[in-house]
């Protein structure tokens, strides 16, 4: 099974993606990830991008459907893959219907995880976590037991994300707006796209993904 994942950052993406990499033996393809592995590792796509991230310019979509293209033959028919950040614009979208094509794969489900912006915005600034352990607290949903003390290692010192404030994050907000949710008509031609309540309680969310999988 192949199926992308959609919402704005912050909207539990990652974590729902790594659920389904445990409980279905699925595996998560995440483009920057990917990038990363490629370069360090020096294949031929990696060497590629190297040389246009050290010249300061974007690596293309041809760069991207390529890695892609390895990953997919490197994972054996029997895994299915969870694309995270990618598709991104409808010309990567078609994209991808070529690469899975040539792997005798086809697209399954589109899931979006719905957000309400003001949560969204009051969800991510009030996050930080323990700078010694690095478990996660909220200002408004989840304090330590005991004020200013993690309760997991006993350390005082906590830290917050530098880009998690408001006007950030409204602005990843418009940016998955204008960018990605317009690729969402081209996969409702097909009657693939589900949509999810990102909000909800992360149990609930994971248990409303694997009814559609199952569907």
């Amino acid at each position: 099974m192949n199926i992308i994942l959609l919402g704005p950052p912050g909207a539990g993406k990652g974590t729902q993606a790594q659920r389904l990499v445990e409980r279905l033996g699925m595996r998560q393809l995440s483009t920057g990830d990917m990038l990363r592995a490629a370069v360090k590792a020096g294949t031929p796509v990696g060497l590629k991008a190297k040389a246009v991230m050290e010249a300061g310019e974007l690596v293309s979509d041809e760069i991207v459907s390529a890695l892609i293209s390895d990953e997919l033959a490197a994972m054996g028919d029997s895994t299915g893959a969870i694309f995270d950040g990618y598709p991104r614009t409808e010309a990567q979208a078609v994209s991808l219907d070529g690469i899975l094509e040539q792997h005798g794969r086809k697209l399954d489900h589109v899931i979006e995880l719905g957000v309400d912006e003001d949560a969204l915005v009051e969800r991510i600034t009030g996050r930080y976590t323990c700078a010694k352990c690095g478990k996660g607290y909220h200002d408004k949903f989840e304090r330590p037991a005991k004020e200013g003390v993690c309760d997991k290692c006993g350390s005082t010192e906590f830290k917050r994300r530098p880009d998690d404030n408001e006007e950030t994050v409204r602005t990843r907000m418009a940016e998955y707006r204008a960018k990605t949710a317009p690729i969402l008509p081209f996969y409702e031609q097909r009657g693939i796209v589900s949509r999810v309540d990102g909000m909800a309680e992360m149990d609930a969310v994971t248990a409303a993904i694997e009814a559609i999988l199952k569907g």
